[in-house]
């Protein structure tokens, strides 16, 4: 928590390329603040899920548009989960 990092210190930490931080920005997978991509900041959650996403992408070969789906359902997974442990 309070942790924020830049697009070229997210692409540092998590071996993604830049072009693939702006493609997981333009699915809606990562909402970063800032208005251009010099001046996105992103949260310790976008650090998860990018490194989830290289991994995907790197180990089954997923291109952008199964990427984003699998992110997806990835996300409603863990929610229904904690639903159910909330009771």
């Amino acid at each position: 928590e309070g942790l924020s990092f830049s697009v070229a210190t997210l692409c540092d930490a998590t071996g993604a390329s830049d072009d693939m931080v702006r493609a997981l920005v333009g699915e809606g997978l990562l909402q970063p603040t800032g208005s251009q991509p010099l001046e996105w900041c992103f949260d310790g959650a976008a650090l998860q899920k990018t490194r989830r996403a290289v991994r995907l992408a790197r180990y089954l070969e997923l291109n952008l548009a199964a990427l984003a789906l699998v992110m997806d359902l990835l996300g409603e997974i863990e929610h229904l989960r904690a639903r159910l442990l909330r009771g």
